[in-house]
């Protein structure tokens, strides 16, 4: 799995059928490899919701966004796995089907639920337009593999 995790003041996602807002918190843009499991995606999830990227009283960032009570926005991004190592063109064999795909995103989601985070999503394969206010800015990219 592939993530990206920025601090955010707040994010937003919109499609055509919905839109999903956070206030304080980690916008996560997440991609799932065709060898993910359930296993992965709870294990990411904890360091997600673990990795100290929110300053404490000192300014330091010690803190993570289950101490600070920080909301998540997670949103599906296959592109994580873009290859553009021939030609101008990117491809995506590298990520999961999207059977999988969706499969192991709801459970990176609910394992962040079950940690006691307040988890919005946007539409699992939907065109979607991403807002968001980066804090610092401070963006972390997180790989299992």
């Amino acid at each position: 799995m592939r993530a990206v995790l920025q601090r955010v003041t707040r994010a937003a996602v919109n499609w055509e059928a919905g839109r999903q807002e956070i206030g304080p918190g980690l916008l996560v843009l997440l991609g799932v490899g065709p060898a993910d499991d359930d296993a992965t995606a709870e294990r990411l999830a904890q360091k997600a919701a673990q990795l100290r990227m929110f300053e404490d009283a000192e300014g330091r960032t010690n803190r993570s966004l289950e101490e600070v009570g920080g909301e998540a926005l997670v949103v599906s991004q296959f592109t994580l796995y873009a290859d553009t190592s021939r030609g101008r063109r990117p491809g995506f064999a590298g990520a999961a089907p999207p059977d999988l795909a969706d499969r192991v995103y709801r459970r990176f989601v609910a394992a962040l639920g079950d940690r006691g985070i307040p988890v919005k999503t946007g539409s699992f394969g939907a065109e979607m337009d991403v807002e968001l206010v980066n804090h610092g800015p401070f963006t972390v990219i997180l790989d299992t593999e």
